[in-house]
């Protein structure tokens, strides 16, 4: 394949080599980041549902036709629509690198929850919590207390789960990754739609089966773990799904604006070579 020095004003260039920089590859990691953050910080620490009337009476994996959902999944699945774009235009080797650096940046988001869950309360510390809420126990407790409380009901996450979200991010992205890859070759570029959302099944699938089984198996009834897990992963895999025609947009805007369009036909796959490395 051809390996362009610079940006080909034609369009973009098939290639197995990619060039020394990109215009827009920074942008799309702060996003990967951000989002993978943003959702483990907000998303995970809640429970919702939908209800779905037409559902039938007694059919699992919602016998009353309510299926209950973490809302992180309504936005974790936009991290891995990014990290099928940056697989898309830059590769698999720049895409090892986004996934390292939200490895290091979920352990850090940890560690940073770890100690400042710890920290002690001030006494006098108020907050939204604190008119609305009684702190179990002495009638005198004092306001830093219950704030404190629902403080760690948020952020004081068990190390089962930080432990499975972490493995699991790493594990899923990576095979989302190198599915995508491989598929791009097979497939010659072609029919997009079929990487995007196969990657997706088998990534989000690796995702569900590492996490739910860590963080909740003994917890939470295997019942429980089962049903929530294979219900995540189809709302999950229907949601990327949706957004296929944004995917589109997207990678079709960045293919354009840098120039190149990237096979993996020469690339180490392990997840822990460099990006200078070949096969």
């Amino acid at each position: 394949m051809n390996n362009p020095d610079n940006n080909a004003a034609s369009g973009p260039i098939a290639t197995s080599t990619a060039p020394r920089t990109f215009r827009y590859y920074d942008l799309v990691m702060a996003a990967f980041v951000a989002i993978l953050l943003l959702s483990n910080i907000i998303g995970a620490a809640k429970l919702t549902f939908l209800e779905v009337p037409f559902w039938p009476d007694g059919m699992w994996p919602a016998p009353d036709g309510i299926f209950i959902y973490g809302a992180g999944i309504l936005f974790f699945p936009l991290g891995y629509v990014i990290g099928d774009i940056l697989t898309e235009i830059y590769g698999f080797a720049k895409a090892r690198r986004v996934i390292w650096t939200g490895f290091a940046a979920m352990i850090f988001l940890a560690f940073m929850s770890y100690v400042v869950v710890g920290l002690p309360a001030f006494a006098g510390w108020e907050c939204a919590a604190s008119s609305s809420l009684q702190f179990t126990g002495d009638s005198d407790s004092i306001p830093g207390e219950i704030c404190q409380q629902t403080y760690e009901s948020v952020f004081g996450s068990t190390w089962r789960i930080v432990m499975a979200s972490i493995i699991a991010f790493w594990a899923g992205e990576f095979v989302n990754s190198y599915v995508m890859a491989k598929m791009k070759v097979w497939t010659k570029g072609k029919a997009l739609w079929t990487r995007t959302i196969g990657s997706t099944v088998v990534g989000q699938g690796v995702d569900s089966l590492i996490f739910y089984p860590i963080a909740f198996y003994g917890i939470w009834s295997t019942e429980a773990v089962i049903t929530v897990m294979i219900t995540n992963w189809l709302l999950k895999v229907l949601w990327e799904a949706l957004l296929t025609p944004v995917t589109y947009a997207v990678v079709g805007k960045l293919k354009k604006a840098e120039g190149v369009d990237l096979f993996d036909t020469e690339t180490n796959f392990s997840p822990f070579a460099s990006e200078k490395q070949q096969a």
